[in-house]
């Protein structure tokens, strides 16, 4: 995560405007993919892992390491930066970055960050998003011409895609802030397998005694089988059920 100094406290909308652009001829090229710790988030790791041709075990043990959220104790994920003097971004190279196509949500958001709170609104609980700027002393880009709307430039960067696919993620954060509220070891275990590690999750589903516990139709095991987004979807709805947040699941 970024240094806390650099962000701007001063909340936006989509419709908030500013001026910004990165590119290879701008004096700070790449210094803002070096010493930070990027949180990846489960969508990412489903992305990155294909995109390298490699497992989610492999990709966890040799890009990542894990640390842990202080008030809910929830297992959290950042990509490992090399042991060079900058602490740089392994995917990054003298040209910018190798998997630009592929980088995780919170690079594609950059200089833009965002966060997400519970409202209320009438009888309801709602997710709220909202975002803010991260200016780091380095950056220039903020001294470029070209003008955004914070809705313009998560379009141009392709992050409403994985803020879709991680929401329920987001969500199940949240619950962080229940009064009380702490991950036991256990749950810290089931936590990082069904939101991080989709393989052995996958194992963990059709090679234990999983289906026979809980009821899941033929449609959604051929899904979960072959699919990682899907098997993503249905982690999120395993750890909604061992968590009581929700019904998600119904045993037999």
């Amino acid at each position: 995560m970024r240094n806390m100094s650099a962000v701007d406290p001063v909340q936006l909308t989509s419709q908030s405007r500013f001026r910004f652009r990165c590119h290879k001829a701008i004096s700070c090229f790449t210094k803002c993919c070096s010493n930070i710790d990027i949180l990846l988030t489960p969508f990412d790791i489903v992305v990155l892992k294909r995109r390298l041709g490699i497992t989610s075990e492999e990709f966890l043990a040799h890009y990542t390491y894990t640390g842990t959220d202080e008030k809910g104790c929830f297992p959290l994920v950042f990509l490992k930066m090399t042991d060079d003097p900058r602490r740089s971004c392994p995917f990054v190279n003298a040209d910018g970055c190798s998997i630009y196509e592929d980088r995780p949500a919170n690079c594609r958001y950059y200089p833009i960050g965002q966060g997400t709170l519970k409202k209320r609104v009438d009888d309801r609980i709602l997710d709220e998003e909202f975002y803010f700027f991260v200016k780091e002393k380095h950056c220039k880009g903020f001294q470029e011409p070209d003008e955004w709307t914070v809705a313009a430039w998560r379009e141009d960067q392709g992050v409403d895609r994985y803020d879709e696919h991680n929401r329920e993620w987001k969500g199940i954060l949240l619950i962080k802030n229940k009064p009380g509220f702490k991950l036991d070891e256990r749950k810290q275990g089931m936590f990082s397998m069904a939101c991080y590690d989709m393989d052995r999750f996958r194992r963990f589903i059709f090679g234990s005694r999983f289906l026979e516990h809980f009821e899941v139709d033929e449609e959604t095991r051929e899904k979960i089988r072959t699919d990682d987004r899907e098997l993503m979807s249905f982690g999120f709805r395993y750890m909604k059920y061992i968590l009581m947040m929700e019904e998600t699941l119904k045993r037999r």
